[in-house]
């Protein structure tokens, strides 16, 4: 049997790290995602395959035996605290996650073999580049503002910031690093271009409710809404400590020089 570190999973979740520059907590387990209770009335921690805090989200792969009976695995003979085998426990529990993860304002990405090059036993034959292409896809979200602000935060990861929860509920995104703060506004590719930008500008300028000089203000823009953003002269966007990024649509994130 090969170990964990070996397997298909480990594999998936390397490639996902990569793609999303933070290494993730595997096998981690939340305090509000609890197994059924057993005779003693203990409800155990259910693990996640991975989860990335910086990201608020959390990846699952789902081998064959998530959706197709499997005896080896399934053990029909053997009951569960559940009061079911374990192949039958496996899919409440899997249903459990899938509503509790995002309930809890976390993402879920669910990955099976299929969606990667596997064979017809479902074991990966590990075409590193092709399922790197098939996990970007899988990992990116619909609207062109929330790919922006996913490329930002892998962008401030590998510069040393943490994500953090929000002061204001209604900010993009938030981080800090050392004493440093970043409060950020994202927009994504629009017709309206140079209105999305006003409204960015004035968006940014109701959260500088602190004078702590330690707080920066980012705006993070797609190639297409650069020109947009700089009709603010660099001069009144250093006196008001708001810092201009783009994010090409591959991806790159580029600092607007002042």
């Amino acid at each position: 049997m090969p170990s964990r570190d070996d397997s298909d999973e480990a594999y998936v979740i390397g490639l996902c790290d990569r793609i999303l520059g933070e290494q993730s907590l595997t096998q981690h387990r939340f305090d509000w995602l609890l197994g059924d209770p057993g005779a003693g009335g203990r409800q155990v921690r259910l693990p996640v395959d991975a989860y990335w805090p910086g990201h608020r989200l959390v990846v699952e792969y789902r081998e064959l035996q998530h959706d197709h009976p499997v005896p080896h695995f399934d053990k029909p003979d053997r009951l569960t605290v559940s009061g079911v085998h374990r192949g039958e426990q496996r899919a409440l529990y899997d249903a459990r996650r899938d509503t509790e993860i995002p309930a809890h304002g976390l993402r879920l990405v669910v990955v099976r073999p299929s969606d990667l090059d596997a064979d017809g036993r479902g074991r990966l034959r590990r075409s590193e580049e092709a399922d790197l292409a098939a996990l970007r896809k899988l990992l990116a979200r619909e609207s062109d503002e929330d790919r922006v602000t996913d490329a930002f935060r892998t962008w401030l990861l590998g510069e040393g910031w943490t994500p953090v929860e929000p002061t204001d509920r209604w900010t993009d995104l938030e981080a800090v690093r050392g004493e440093e703060r970043l409060i950020c506004e994202a927009k994504g590719r629009t017709k309206a271009k140079g209105i999305d930008a006003d409204i960015a500008y004035g968006q940014l300028l109701r959260r500088m409710t602190s004078q702590d000089a330690r707080i920066r203000y980012a705006l993070v823009v797609p190639s297409s809404s650069v020109e947009a953003v700089e009709r603010v002269p660099s001069h009144v966007r250093e006196l008001l400590r708001i810092d201009v990024y783009e994010v090409t649509d591959d991806c790159t994130v580029l600092p607007l020089l002042t």
